[in-house]
């Protein structure tokens, strides 16, 4: 491309900058590990919201999102029309759980309900799959970087962490949660401004929905049963809920913020807000791709992550791509700076504090979460590197790389909340029978004449799922038996805690009871069929 020019490079400086300042600031309140792990429990709920919001829509969105769409169409929102359903059971069934605890890891929560063994490793596929999913964010984010100023992709990967990993260590969890609110509103800005002139350039919209209807790419639901396609309604119902729920209940990255929130009731609503507007945001990217693969007829590019970078060069607006390369690199370091303060959480918490020093001073702890924060910044980078020439969307290969650990973490915790007679031994082994049976699947036995099954990744939650739940509860039942009594850290078990030692279901309004719905949470099935409708509708337009 041409000169970024100084009016870009100081948006962009600006922005940087801006992140820094707040990160130090905010790092004056950081007086204990706790601080740095939770904040100061003070944060109001829509910051938290935003936060959420702005973790998971990181620049795999922004910039995978339309590419994805660009190759696939409007199918490729089937995957992500699922949130609401995925809310409803992370607010109803999970934050309970875990806001109750009052421990920063949601993982402890395993040793409660089966032992150490089960919680170490989850906690270790979630130290592996993050820092995978840091990787992935980091060379999109270096796209951008190389795209606009020309410099080496990977020096650009090197830089955007030890930019990142400056704030994340000097604020903790208030600085992940207050630039993500800043991160957020410029995220959704450039979104915006791109949204607005590829709708200028394809204008008239009807004879847009029309030429895209013709090529097939006015498609959102696939309602093929063909298990090796991946973008269609049944996976985006079925699989990717199994799937989004391990992401939004499951995943220490996403449920550490909502632990920060001052009340049961803030870490539901900051969820809630997830679950309503997850559906707009996700239909902007992938509406974006649709726009932008009329603007350019569908040509290939290289670099189909730089497909919206191209776009927002040839608008030759003043400040636009400053404005651009600052989203995308917000969307990137709201992502990385949470998930750089939740591995070192989970190496402290569930390692550290666990097996080596119980009972240090705090300073120590403190000065060894921010010690863990670099360690996994540095070891996200080489893995970075072998993302760079990988092709595709970058928001379809994690999510494909992610599918091989959803299972078991799905598993453990459907188990864990509802099953009466799942034992500890019975569960590893199920762990292991999970993987095994999705590799053989996915990869079949070459030297046995085994062939792999055509299945498309988002069935791989269900196939690793369901071995890995039907293997873990017949082996606890032969090692261990059925058992009489449900285990207190079950749903049923906690019902019963709460009737028989007179506890109040509620408070201040909200249910602290796991199990319980609270009212307004029926909405989010509600919004959920709504949106398959508008979904249909938005298929006949083309016609």
């Amino acid at each position: 491309m041409g000169s970024f020019g100084a009016l870009n490079w100081s948006i962009v400086a600006g922005y940087l900058l801006g992140n820094l300042a707040l990160g130090f600031l905010l790092s004056r309140r950081i007086k204990s590990v706790k601080d740095f792990e939770l904040g100061t429990r003070m944060t109001p709920w829509w910051a938290i919201g935003i936060s959420v919001i702005a973790t998971y829509v990181s620049a795999l969105s922004f910039l995978g999102g339309p590419a994805w769409a660009y190759g696939e169409g409007m199918a490729a929102l089937a995957i992500h029309i699922n949130y609401p359903l995925v809310i409803f059971v992370v607010v109803v069934v999970f934050l309970p759980f875990f806001y109750n605890s009052g421990i920063a890891s949601i993982y402890d929560y395993l040793e409660r309900r089966f032992g150490v063994a089960s919680r170490s490793v989850i906690s270790l596929l979630f130290l592996t799959t993050q820092t995978i999913a840091s990787a992935s964010i980091l060379t999109a984010t270096a796209v951008v970087i190389t795209f606009v100023t020309g410099m080496d992709v990977r020096f650009s990967i090197i830089l955007m962490t030890l930019v990142v990993l400056a704030y994340t260590m000097l604020g903790g969890m208030n600085a992940v949660i207050w630039t993500d609110v800043l991160q957020g509103v410029i995220l959704f800005l450039g979104a915006g401004v791109i949204a607005w002139n590829a709708l200028e350039a394809t204008s008239p919209l009807s004879s847009t929905l029309q030429s895209l209807a013709q090529d097939g790419k006015l498609n959102p639901i696939n309602t093929t049963l063909d298990l090796s396609v991946a973008p269609t309604i049944w996976a985006g119902v079925f699989a990717m809920t199994l799937f989004h729920i391990t992401v939004y209940g499951a995943n220490q990255m996403m449920v550490q913020r909502a632990l920060a929130a001052k009340t049961i009731g803030d870490a539901k609503k900051s969820y809630l807000m997830m679950g309503y507007a997850a559906f707009f945001i996700y239909f902007l990217f992938f509406f974006i791709g649709a726009l932008l693969y009329v603007h350019f007829e569908g040509r290939p590019f290289d670099q189909p992550n730089a497909i919206i970078l191209v776009f927002a060069e040839s608008l030759a607006i003043p400040g636009l791509l400053g404005i651009l390369a600052a989203a995308v690199l917000s969307a990137s370091m709201s992502s990385l700076s949470s998930a750089f303060n939740s591995l070192a959480t989970v190496s402290i918490t569930d390692f550290y504090q666990r097996f080596f020093r119980r009972d240090a001073p705090d300073a120590h702890y403190l000065l060894l979460a921010r010690a863990f924060t670099v360690v996994w910044g540095l070891a996200a980078i080489p893995i970075a590197f072998g993302f760079v020439n990988s092709g595709g969307s970058i928001l379809e290969q994690l999510t494909k790389v992610s599918s091989y650990f959803v299972g078991a973490k799905l598993a453990m915790y459907f188990l864990g909340f509802f099953s009466k007679h799942a034992s500890e031994r019975g569960l590893l082994i199920g762990v292991v029978a999970g993987f095994a049976s999705l590799i053989v699947v996915v990869n079949g036995v070459p030297f046995a004449g085994v062939a792999p099954v055509a299945v498309a990744w988002p069935w791989y939650v269900v196939i690793g799922g369901a071995v890995n739940i039907a293997v873990s509860w017949g082996a606890s039942v032969l090692l261990d038996g059925f058992q009489e009594e449900w285990h207190e850290q079950t749903v049923p078990g906690q019902l019963k805690r709460f009737r028989e030692q007179g506890l109040a279901e509620k408070k201040d309004g909200w249910f602290v009871a796991p199990g319980k719905v609270d009212p307004i949470c029926w909405g989010l099935p509600v919004f959920f069929a709504a949106t398959v409708g508008f979904l249909v509708y938005l298929e006949t337009l083309g016609g």
